[in-house]
């Protein structure tokens, strides 16, 4: 799984609790492209959880510095589609 990858999201239950610091939250069956991921805390304030941000789902900034968006537990995810691969003579043309 790395930027750029089709993603389903097979564990759409997610605790009341994250209700207050997310406006939006995936569903179970939609294909998601993920746009972003890193490494942040689990829900129990442990760090090293790796996270995803998709397209298509925006949520509130983290109170904590350096003030991430807040994203989702990768594990929560399958990928379905690894992102397409960009071949030299493709990027050769996009920096022209």
């Amino acid at each position: 799984m790395q930027v750029g990858s089709k993603v389903v999201c097979v564990d759409g239950n997610f605790p009341k609790e994250l209700y207050q610091f997310y406006w939006k939250f995936p569903i179970e069956g939609p294909i998601y492209t993920i746009r972003d991921m890193g490494v942040g805390v689990s829900i129990n304030g442990e760090p090293g959880e790796v996270y995803v941000l998709l397209e298509g789902i925006e949520n509130p900034l983290s109170t904590q510095p350096p003030h991430p968006e807040r994203g989702f537990n990768a594990c929560r995810f399958r990928e379905v589609e690894p992102p397409a691969e960009i071949k030299a003579e493709d990027l050769a043309e996009m920096e022209a």
